[in-house]
């Protein structure tokens, strides 16, 4: 009976008579010889058993994690090629890391979650992503990479989550940033700190994004599309660009908005009345624009005791009312 069993087991994969298979060991030594300073991964080692390290299935690492690492070197193009049934790959606060993101990437087709951040990456937002049809949520945020917003990324067909924050990111966003696939969930878009510019592609109306950051970046026109009482957004923040809008006319998410920062724009007209109903609000910054008119009185906030300071409102054209100067007659 106790041979049977052991036979069932090694046939299930559940026992195998390899530590570690081939194409993942070829994979981690190979990330680990990219480094000069390689050494301090003592442990990898050819006759390693890579699920005592990493998390596996069936006997295929599905996560690869490394953090707070003071790995120096670049990746190696061919050293991810192994990783055939990956499904995260993370590497994060690795100061050191230099040169270009693996174009071997694209042969992680299980991949679910990609993040390469905190690191000193250059180079371009590899174009070869559109291969990963299982991704669903993509970090590259506090790199250098350069160049454009590949246009493929929001295609994906189970993406849901894109940071691309704190690059060195230029050109317009493109028109397939309003078309994320439709999913359970609502699409996350963060771009902030980066150098794109023009207008917003129209096609950011018809997405119900649940967070969405293009601040200090230098976009221009309307920005008006990513308001209505239709979406469902939580923060919302295009603070430092040069949007040019009439404020008066946008509507609110009453029932989601947390985070709203239009701050240091040329936005224009008056806030309308309903920004009182957005019960959910706790951050709020329109200060620095071309707003007129008597601040709105009588919020219905669920989370904060008070309304918002002057700190909120200053620094616009003529505002007024509570709690800045009052309005005059």
């Amino acid at each position: 009976m106790l041979v049977l069993l052991f036979l069932i087991l090694l046939f299930s994969g559940v026992i195998s008579s390899e530590p570690c298979h081939p194409d993942d060991l070829y994979s981690i030594l190979a990330f680990k010889n990219s480094f000069s300073n390689g050494d301090i991964l003592h442990s990898w080692l050819s006759d390693m058993d890579c699920c005592s390290i990493f998390d596996c299935k069936s006997n295929r690492v599905i996560d690869f994690t490394i953090t707070n690492s003071e790995l120096s070197g670049s990746i190696k193009p061919d050293a991810f090629a192994g990783f055939t049934f990956l499904q995260r790959l993370r590497l994060h606060k690795l100061p050191n890391l230099v040169g270009q993101i693996p174009r071997s990437i694209e042969n992680l087709t299980h991949l679910t979650y990609l993040e390469i951040n905190w690191t000193n990456v250059t180079g371009h937002v590899p174009d070869n992503l559109s291969k990963l049809k299982d991704l669903m949520i993509l970090d590259f945020s506090f790199n250098k990479l350069y160049g454009s917003v590949p246009p493929s990324l929001p295609l994906l067909p189970s993406i849901f989550a894109i940071s691309l924050d704190r690059n060195q990111l230029t050109g317009s966003l493109p028109e397939s940033y309003g078309l994320f696939p439709t999913t359970l969930n609502s699409p996350v878009l963060i771009l902030s700190h980066n150098k794109l510019s023009g207008e917003l592609p129209l096609s950011l109306g018809t997405t119900k994004f649940q967070r969405i950051d293009l601040s200090r970046n230098s976009f221009s026109g309307d920005a008006s599309m990513l308001f209505g009482e239709d979406k469902s957004c939580q923060l919302l923040d295009i603070s430092r660009n040069s949007f040019e809008f009439d404020f008066s006319k946008v509507g609110f998410m009453n029932e989601a908005l947390v985070t709203l920062d239009i701050s240091h724009n040329k936005i224009y007209g008056k806030i309308p009345s309903k920004i009182t109903e957005a019960f959910m609000l706790q951050q709020l910054n329109m200060s620095y624009n071309r707003l007129c008119g008597e601040i709105p009185q009588g919020w219905k906030l669920k989370y904060r005791q008070e309304g918002f300071d002057n700190s909120s409102f200053s620094h616009n054209r003529c505002l007024c009312g509570a709690p800045l100067e009052p309005c005059k007659p």
